[in-house]
Formats: C-alpha cells, sequence, structure tokens
C-alpha cells in the first residue's frame, strides 16, 4: 500500500505568503467592515441603503479596472515595488475615506481604495507562486495567501461592530492604517526583489476595451435587485454593452501575438478555465453573503450591529478549520475532489438560510454557518490552487489576473 507525500513548500515561498498576508489583512478586514456598516453609514448618512450600497460597488467596479492591468504593471515596475505602491494607494486613501464628510465623498474615495485593492489581490499569489518550482505544494501555499479571506470573517465583522459600538463610522478605515503601515515594513525587507522586465508597451487598445466591459457588466448587475430586474433600462443597456465590450477585447487579445493586456489563450487551458468558473460561481457565494448576512441580522432580526457581528463569526471560524486541512488534500487527493465535496457542503448549509425568517433559532443559525464556512473554505483553496498547475513563471501573472476577474 503507497501513501502519497504531498511535496514542500519552499521557505522562501512561505516567508513571501506570510509577508503579503500582512498587508492583505487590510485589504480583506475593509471588506468585511464595510459589510457590517453599510447600515449605519446609511443612518449616519441620511441615505437610503440603496445609496450606500455604492460604497462597496463602486470599490467593486474600481477593482475591475484595476486588475487587468496588473501583469503589465508587474512587468514595467517589479513585483516588490508594484505591491508597496498598490498598498501605499490603498493605505492613503483608507485615510481619505475616514475624512469623508457625506456619501460622494465616501464613495469617491472608495474607488481610489479599489484601485489600490485592484492592484494588491492578483498580486499576492503572483508573487508567492512564481517563487514555488514547477508548482511544488500550491495548495499548501495558497491556505497560507488566502489566510486572510479566512481570518477577515472572523475578525473583520468583530472589529467593526466594537469599533461601530463605542466610536463613530470614521474609524472603521483607520483599522486598516496599522496593517498597511506593518506591510509595508515587511515587504521592504523580506519580500525578493523582482526587477523589471524591459519596458513592455501596455497595450491600450485592451485597457479602453476592457475596462469599460467590466464597469458596464458590474453596474448593470448591482441594478437588478430593483424594481423591473432585468427589463429595467439601466440594467439591460450597460450589461449588452459590457458584454459586446469584453467580446470585442477577447478578440483583441487572441489577434495580438505579444504584449497583450491579458493572455486570455490560457483559457484554452481546461485547469484555468475551470478555476475561474468556479471561482465566479463561489465567488457570487462568498460576496454575496458577506453582503445580505450582516443585513439579514440587522435588519430582518433588528440586532444591535455588534451582535450581528458576533453572530457571523461562526462562518469564519469554518473557513478558518478547513484552510490546513484543505491545503494538504489538495496537495494529496487533489483539487477536484475536494472541491467537489467543499461546494456540497457549502450549498447544503446555504438551504436554511433560504427558509429561515426573524425567529430562527440563532444556535441553528450559527451552526449552519460553521458548516458553510467549512465548505467555503474547502472550495476556495483547491479552485484558486489548480489554476497555476504547470503554468510558467511569466504565465502566473496572466493566469491570477483571469481568475481575479472571474472572482
Amino acid at each position: 500500500m503507497s501513501t502519497t507525500t504531498a511535496p514542500a513548500v519552499p521557505r522562501s515561498a512561505v516567508v513571501s505568503a506570510l509577508v503579503l498576508v500582512a498587508g492583505g489583512l487590510a485589504v480583506i478586514f475593509d471588506s468585511t467592515i464595510m459589510s457590517i456598516a453599510l447600515a449605519t453609514l446609511a443612518t449616519d448618512l441620511d441615505v437610503p441603503v440603496s445609496t450606500i450600497q455604492w460604497v462597496t460597488t463602486a470599490y467593486l467596479l474600481a477593482l475591475g479596472v484595476a486588475i487587468p492591468i496588473v501583469g503589465w504593471a508587474q512587468a514595467r515596475v517589479g513585483g516588490k515595488r508594484l505591491w508597496m505602491i498598490a498598498l501605499t494607494i490603498f493605505l492613503l486613501a483608507s485615510i481619505a475615506c475616514s475624512l469623508a464628510w457625506d456619501a460622494p465623498s465616501l464613495i469617491t474615495f472608495r474607488v481610489i481604495q479599489g484601485l489600490g485593492g485592484g492592484l494588491m489581490m492578483p498580486l499576492m499569489a503572483t508573487l508567492a507562486i512564481q517563487q514555488v518550482p514547477a508548482g511544488a505544494g500550491l495548495g499548501r501555499l495558497m491556505a497560507m495567501v488566502s489566510l486572510p479571506a479566512a481570518l477577515g470573517p472572523i475578525l473583520g465583522p468583530v472589529l467593526g461592530g466594537l469599533i461601530l459600538n463605542w466610536l463613530d463610522w470614521h474609524w472603521i478605515f483607520w483599522i486598516n492604517v496599522p496593517f498597511c503601515l506593518v506591510g509595508l515594513a515587511l515587504a521592504w525587507r523580506f519580500l525578493p526583489n523582482d526587477p523589471p522586465r524591459g519596458r513592455p508597451v501596455l497595450d491600450w487598445v485592451g485597457l479602453v476595451l476592457v475596462s469599460p466591459a467590466l464597469v458596464g457588466i458590474l453596474y448593470g448587475l448591482s441594478n437588478v435587485s430593483q424594481d423591473g430586474g432585468f427589463a429595467r433600462t439601466d440594467v439591460w443597456l450597460p450589461l449588452v454593452a459590457g458584454l459586446v465590450l469584453m467580446a470585442a477585447f477577447v478578440y483583441s487579445q487572441v489577434r495580438r501575438p505579444t504584449g497583450a493586456l491579458v493572455d486570455v489563450g490560457l483559457l484554452r487551458r481546461r485547469p484555468v478555465a475551470a478555476s475561474s468558473a468556479v471561482l465566479f460561481l463561489s465567488g457570487a457565494s462568498l460576496y454575496g453573503s458577506m453582503l445580505l448576512l450582516p443585513l439579514y441580522f440587522q435588519i430582518v432580526r433588528g440586532t444591535e450591529v455588534l451582535t450581528a457581528a458576533l453572530l457571523l463569526i461562526p462562518q469564519g471560524v469554518g473557513a478558518l478549520l478547513s484552510r490546513t486541512l484543505a491545503g494538504r488534500l489538495t496537495d494529496s487527493l487533489g483539487a477536484r475532489t475536494v472541491a467537489i465535496a467543499g461546494f456540497i457542503v457549502m450549498g447544503l448549509a446555504t438551504i436554511p438560510f433560504a427558509l429561515s425568517g426573524d425567529t430562527t433559532n440563532e444556535l441553528w443559525l450559527a451552526l449552519v454557518l460553521v458548516v458553510r464556512g467549512f465548505g467555503m473554505g474547502a472550495v476556495m483553496i483547491p479552485v484558486m490552487s489548480v489554476a497555476f498547475v504547470g503554468l510558467e513563471r511569466d504565465e502566473v501573472p496572466h493566469a491570477s489576473i483571469i481568475t481575479r476577474l472571474a472572482q
């Protein structure tokens, strides 16, 4: 009887992953804190939830615009320098958000913050994976890189709840500052130098096509929840325009032999295509719940913001519990088995929320959230890992961009 031994992760990759996690926590905490703060922001800024929702929607739009240029920017300025630039943008934008005086100014500063976050998210995986020879130990490495995503749902809502319970909403953005400063110091000291690779020319045609394409798609989808659904002009018109521009973008990238903004040819490889498709679906489940669950606890059940934050902890605990196990099983059993099992668990644990009301037992919901978080963690790690198997070093940034855009 033989046993499968998972390959070891190089020490340099482990150090880089931990350094990237330190800075990445700022982005994840920001997202999870914002989800618990929406109801408070709507009240304090005297605007409806439909307006304050743009605090998150505008952030996502900026995220989508920034992500496609990461591959070019890394080649132009170097990975380490780009990471520090992005982290600095996020830091300054966080301070600006804390000084916002009304909803429009807050939304504007969130756009800048989204640009920094959009550069950081694909770069986290890229910089770590590029140090792993032949993809050895990818599952465990992605478990490290995904640590912020596991800790965020646990600590983010609690921090947000404590701040909003004792201080005003401006302080929720100051939480990012120490993480950014520590992340910058560690990156400067420990991240290996990744020098620029020549002076690649930016694919302006691709950028002009993909940026409005992503904005149109995301903007159209963000309006679906309003009366009229897909029949609304502000839904179908930007959505159709975005899809047309996206098709034109893909065509332009396929026709470009070198210097493409995003190497969409990687989608011909089954692992990259499958990973992107699954990340699209799991992303809807993950980020949809981050928005809906806090509003469910606060609006439907009438809980205080701190209570709602505490009620969200079990999902993060479940994700944290599955993180190491999922990484090891991905390296030994394969991504497909672990991801399918995780999806089944997450799907079954989502059904009770479709049947819940304002009097559903909170202990039952907490147990369901633990199971749902466990399944969520079991899905994300293998799916994010498999996309990078067998890729060359220069292909890793493009695969990271494609998967992050899908997510």
